[in-house]
């Protein structure tokens, strides 16, 4: 069984820049993670937790025949895209094993000029499909007096490009915009908190285009998806609820409406 694991171990730690990122990524010793390596031992349940949602694999699967391990992991080949499609698809595939240490569910918070003087805050989940990394967001808002109502499930794909995260989106029943996201993390080795830019259209009659700081607040895995959810909508700028350092890197900018007479409403 340690020699399965190690050897499955050994064949995920190859894609990664280095043994010691991994280490840092995970949290554990290095000394601790060779012995794994190596089939000196094997790591304890809650290590192994750790390992797993690290890879995003299964635990179970850590223990597998690694000839299956292996060819169940090997990147596959992306369909025929017709002519226009290629380039951009080839630019979202086989994306996972760049961005595997930032699946996971967020919260995400952004001006918009749909909810004036207001932050939205978003769930958005990132999780691996078929070698590519796919987006799922959900924003939920009400304004008080009924006069907005905004219920909102996008759908998109994400690459690592120029080392940034670059996300593209739509929405679930595909009659809205397409918005783009393009986020960093604080530090190199911090993924708790990401920042960037959103560029959208806003869910008002007038469906002005705009951009806006938008910061991504990695959520920890005991807060259920349940919870997550009922936490999304709009909070004041001095709102208690709202963490003083999304304030901090959301600043004190208003989004960028283009001229309505740009793009006058249909």
């Amino acid at each position: 069984m340690s020699t399965a694991f190690s050897q499955n171990l050994r064949f995920l730690c190859a894609e990664a820049p280095s043994i010691a990122q991994v280490c840092r990524e995970i949290g554990l010793n290095r000394q601790q993670f060779n012995r794994y390596l190596s089939g000196a031992g094997l790591p304890s349940a809650h290590n192994l937790r750790r390992i797993a949602r690290h890879f995003a694999v299964a635990e179970a699967d850590l223990f597998a025949d690694p000839a299956r391990f292996a060819a169940a992991r090997r990147p596959v080949a992306a369909p025929n895209l017709p002519a226009p499609l290629t380039h951009l698809g080839r630019g979202f595939a086989d994306q996972a094993r760049h961005l595997r240490r930032f699946l996971g569910s967020y919260h995400g918070y952004y001006r918009t000029p749909t909810w004036p003087g207001q932050v939205l805050r978003s769930l958005i989940h990132l999780k691996e499909q078929d070698g590519h990394v796919v987006s799922h967001t959900f924003e939920r808002a009400r304004a008080a007096d009924g006069s907005i109502k905004q219920r909102s499930v996008y759908q998109g794909l994400v690459a690592l490009r120029g080392g940034r995260i670059c996300l593209c989106e739509a929405p679930r029943n595909d009659l809205g915009a397409i918005s783009e996201t393009i986020l960093m993390p604080e530090h190199p080795h911090q993924i708790s908190y990401l920042q960037g830019l959103v560029l959208g259209v806003s869910a008002g009659a007038s469906r002005r285009p705009f951009s806006a700081r938008t910061v991504w607040l990695r959520l920890e895995e005991k807060i259920t998806a349940r919870a997550a959810l009922a936490a999304t909508g709009t909070l004041a700028q001095d709102s208690p609820r709202l963490d003083p350092k999304i304030r901090r890197l959301l600043g004190a900018d208003t989004p960028l409406t283009l001229a309505p007479d740009v793009f006058p409403p249909s």
